[in-house]
């Protein structure tokens, strides 16, 4: 895509300090329940998948204060003040706290909200089951009530859907009566358990397993928390919907990021290098200007949250480009697989999904204006908003606010950045 096909109006310029990890930050409030002490989080920031998580360890028993709009000072401590829990609408704080609250010896039921009410769950009651924890679930949906103590031992976890039961798994069991060896059948999204064993190493808790190999977890029981003093590093999943709208149309410096990080979504490097888009990477700041965007081919079997800004980098570029991975799609916030193609349609670019190869196609191309709709899926609207910026006129999205889930200020940041490149 040329320069000259961005209307001058949308074109961008400037830095971005994208939100804190929401991934990183719901293991560490979770761990910090579990901690005896008080914890400090550094770099919060209170989205509604975040607030959710505050509100689940408070009902669970910690004291959370909220110094400022980016710290949280937490008093740790297991003792459910109610027979309910409600995550909202993250799937993450829905596997990750049942485990938890089945640590407790009282029936907790957790409910849900919105979308979540329709996501699966049967994945986490078997194995709950196994661990000694009675469980009544909702035919595969929340809610579901569980009641422990969860005494630990062998179990066999299917992996296939979702690595995020297993977080739950692996930050609860440290706790349990009895060592654990948690067998996973197929895990899919590892670099999401790097990020959970990199945090609770951090609160002073080990778990045995081998480097690179996800099959198997080995618990040792009667393991501590500690509470520490921790700075949440920032979101690659919000970065990487700037850095494809910089790959896009313009030139921006996204601040507070590393290469280094554990998070899966530092992947979007890779894709929009082999679409041809220009990279400066620095310590913790990376660069992405634009350039002729050309096809691309990649792999986001183990980086799903990537699908729907992918598809707006491949709208962008010329050629038809392929991503992999379409089986992960169908149990997010939205059948995300369908919705981009449906939605994209609307907007002239043709995506065929192909399930036998696990692959989408994109072809690339000028987008019309339609109006489109989000399915309230914070992902699909940041997608759409970028693929906007190539139109001359403003693209109307149904329920664009869902962004608040994970990046409340992405539209703000897209203003200012329009706003940079117009000085």
């Amino acid at each position: 895509m040329d320069d000259c096909t961005i209307p001058l109006g949308n074109r961008l310029h400037g830095e971005v300090t994208p939100p804190c990890s929401k991934s990183y930050a719901q293991r560490a409030l979770a761990a910090a329940l579990l901690a005896s002490g008080r914890t400090t989080l550094r770099g919060i920031e209170l989205c509604r998948d975040t607030r959710s998580a505050i509100s689940a360890i408070e009902a669970l028993g910690a004291k959370v204060e909220i110094v400022n709009d980016n710290t949280l000072i937490i008093e740790g401590g297991l003792k459910p003040k109610t027979d309910t829990l409600n995550v909202g609408e993250s799937g993450l704080a829905a596997r990750l706290f049942t485990p938890i609250a089945s640590l407790h010896n009282s029936p907790i039921t957790i409910e849900g909200e919105g979308t979540l009410r329709h996501r699966p769950m049967s994945m986490m009651v078997e194995p709950l089951k196994e661990l000694g924890v009675m469980v009544r679930d909702g035919g595969g949906r929340l809610p579901i009530e569980v009641c422990g103590p969860m005494r630990g031992g062998k179990v066999i976890v299917d992996g296939s859907m979702s690595s995020q039961f297993i977080t739950g798994l692996l930050i609860a069991l440290p706790m349990a009566g009895r060592d654990t060896t948690i067998e996973v059948k197929g895990a899919v999204s590892t670099p999401y358990l790097d990020m959970t064993l990199d945090t609770i190493e951090r609160f002073g808790v080990e778990v045995m397993y081998n480097e690179g190999d996800y099959t198997q977890f080995y618990i040792e029981a009667g393991q501590r928390y500690e509470g520490i003093d921790y700075t949440i590093e920032s979101d690659w999943s919000s970065a990487a919907a700037i850095m494809v709208a910089a790959a896009i149309a313009g030139e921006v410096t996204i601040k507070n990021i590393s290469m280094l990080s554990r998070q899966a979504d530092t992947a979007i490097c890779r894709a929009l290098e082999r679409a041809g888009a220009s990279l400066i990477i620095e310590e913790n700041s990376i660069t992405v200007a634009h350039r002729k965007l050309e096809a691309f081919d990649f792999d986001a079997t183990q980086c799903p949250d990537l699908f729907p800004v992918l598809v707006a980098l491949a709208a962008a570029a010329e050629g038809v480009s392929e991503i992999k991975g379409i089986s992960r799609l169908r149990g997010k916030e939205s059948d995300r697989g369908e919705v981009l193609r449906r939605e994209y349609t609307k907007l002239g670019i043709d995506i065929e999904l192909d399930y036998d190869e696990d692959i989408m196609r994109i072809v690339g191309g000028m987008p019309c204006v339609a109006d489109v709709d989000s399915h309230d899926d914070h992902r699909i609207a940041m997608s759409l908003a970028i693929t906007a910026l190539s139109l001359e006129e403003p693209l109307k999205i149904k329920n664009k606010e869902c962004v608040s889930k994970s990046y409340p200020s992405f539209f703000e940041d897209l203003e200012l950045l329009k706003a940079g490149a117009n000085e």
